[in-house]
């Protein structure tokens, strides 16, 4: 009787429809001496918890006491280029000749032809953008005509 009832409840394992106590039974069966000749290939599969439980780890695990002195090395190189670079920039920065120069004329003539030049150059560059926007007109002719 005993044996039919593991079989069965060896059936819902593998379903994995068993419960926590029916799996400790399951163990508790594997793990004695009288487990049935056919039953003996899944003594294992139950018998590893408990061996799992009995092991240790007995390894050393060596620990590394030696500094690493390239690591500092590197972290002293990398701050003096982040010094350099700040005082380079702002030696360059407070250093420049600064010019008045900033594009205005006192002239009120020579400010007039300046701008003259800047708006003919602008009149130049929207001249082009028309010239090609003439084809659109032709094409906006041509479709009126067929699609009336």
């Amino acid at each position: 009787m005993a044996l039919d009832r593991i079989e069965k409840i060896l059936e819902k394992y593998f379903e994995a429809a068993t419960s926590i106590a029916e799996e400790k039974e399951l163990k508790d069966y594997f793990a004695s001496s009288d487990v049935a000749p056919h039953l003996e290939q899944y003594k294992p599969l139950f018998g590893y918890a408990t061996q799992a439980k009995q092991e240790q780890f007995t390894a050393m695990i060596p620990l590394k006491t030696k500094k690493r002195y390239s690591a500092v090395w590197l972290s002293v190189a990398a701050s003096v280029v982040v010094l350099l670079g700040v005082g380079l920039f702002t030696y360059n920065h407070y250093n420049q000749p600064t010019s008045e120069d900033l594009g205005t004329y006192d002239d009120p003539e020579v400010a007039f032809r300046e701008t003259q030049k800047a708006l003919a150059l602008i009149s130049e560059s929207v001249n082009k953008g028309i010239v090609g926007m003439s084809y659109l007109n032709e094409y906006e002719q041509s479709k009126d005509k067929i699609f009336k």
